[in-house]
């Protein structure tokens, strides 16, 4: 149902079973899939790419154009993918000429006051908290959840599977499967709570425990933490990714708590 009382471009392409809600305006380089439900007051601008079913509440604004003094006016896209749920005032701003868009997944959950920057690239059944600020150039891994408040510093990572607490300020990456809390921001163990309610078995569950031990708590440097990790902990999917995270960390990654190292060694006699 589209309400007499919205403005749409005659250019916008709208799926059958889109509904649109009254006072709320579409531009004309606008893409929705079907069943979408667009709210009163939203406001969908140029380059917005908006996926099936999804529900976008009161005050939103997606495809506004990046807050970025470099953006030059190049045609870039804010692309939301279906199942996914924006909340009231949520903003999403598309990309500029770095990454040419700014991403959302599906089945993500987007609470009140997010905001979005230019070329964030947000992965699959992620939920957002209620006004986390996310700079531009982040990207973020599907499951992740991040707390109410938080702030991303630019062109940081966050893992898949992480969990945030909330009101972190966020300016190191964070790996996968962990979570992330106090100030300054610091490991505070693995997600076990998320990852056995996505069916991570105990045996990956404690295996991931193992790794992150060595790396935040073993006392060594992160090369050497790697090493070891390669050496005594074996392949799999999770470890790999785990490393390969680590290794591709241009920002580092967030320390382990002050507290006393752990002796791994005598740990295990």
């Amino acid at each position: 149902m589209i309400s007499p009382l919205a403005y749409i471009h005659p250019s916008a392409r709208l799926a059958p079973g889109v509904t649109v809600e009254p006072f709320t305006t579409i531009a004309a380089d606008v893409e929705i899939g079907e069943g979408t439900w667009v709210g009163p007051n939203v406001t969908i601008m140029d380059g917005a790419r908006i996926g099936q079913h999804c529900q976008i509440f009161p005050g939103a604004v997606v495809g506004a154009v990046p807050q970025d003094l470099k953006f030059a006016g190049e045609q870039t896209t804010a692309v939301i993918g279906d199942y996914t749920v924006l909340r009231e005032c949520v903003t999403v701003n598309r990309g500029t000429v770095d990454r040419g868009r700014t991403v959302v997944g599906s089945h993500c959950l987007l609470q009140a006051y997010v905001h979005v920057a230019h070329d964030c690239t947000i992965g699959n059944h992620c939920v957002i908290s209620n006004s986390v600020q996310i700079a531009g150039h982040v990207t973020v891994g599907d499951w992740a959840i991040l707390g109410g408040t938080s702030a991303i510093h630019q062109f940081v990572t966050i893992g898949a599977h992480a969990f945030l607490g909330g009101g972190s300020l966020v300016r190191k990456d964070i790996p996968p499967f962990v979570k992330a809390a106090r100030e300054p921001l610091t490991y505070a163990g693995i997600n076990s709570v998320g990852l056995r309610r996505r069916g991570f078995s105990e045996e990956q569950v404690n295996e991931l425990h193992n790794l992150y031990r060595l790396l935040f708590l073993g006392g060594m440097n992160t090369h050497d933490a790697l090493a070891r990790i390669e050496a005594e902990i074996r392949p799999s999917t999770e470890r790999d990714l785990a490393l390969n995270f680590v290794r591709a960390a241009t920002r580092g990654i967030i320390k382990g708590p002050k507290r006393e190292r752990l002796d791994l060694d005598s740990e295990a006699d």
